[in-house]
């Protein structure tokens, strides 16, 4: 499903080009069920690999995959979630303010995304 969300956003790239040229690598590690994403923002397109990748990511973010579903629609806050420490970070979170973009881009397409398998 998250494919679908990554294929609708890097068919607008002007919708994410702060993160297609912000030089950033983001690895999203997800549990529960165990999956990883990476996204590399280090030029456009918007690149995003599926499953465990070697090499370093300027932020990492780890956290229930079905955290990740309800933050994106709407029913959890990522703040929250971010301060109760059910989101774990490493990496320069400065730097990666520039994802924001991005997150928000995905929270947008993926109800309709959701919808569409039937998790709604």
């Amino acid at each position: 499903m998250l494919q679908g969300v990554f294929e609708r956003l890097a068919a607008q790239p002007r919708q994410i080009e702060s993160f297609t040229r912000s030089n950033l690598v983001i690895r999203m590690n997800f549990l529960d069920p165990e999956g990883e994403v990476l996204l590399d923002g280090r030029q456009p397109p918007l690149e995003v690999f599926y499953g465990p990748r070697p090499g370093k990511a300027n932020m990492e973010f780890t956290m229930p995959a079905d955290l990740l579903h309800r933050i994106w629609m709407g029913e959890e806050s990522t703040s929250q979630a971010f301060f109760s420490g059910r989101i774990k970070t490493k990496g320069n979170f400065l730097k990666a303010m520039q994802f924001l973009d991005l997150f928000r881009e995905a929270e947008r397409v993926y109800p309709a995304v959701a919808a569409e398998h039937g998790l709604l």
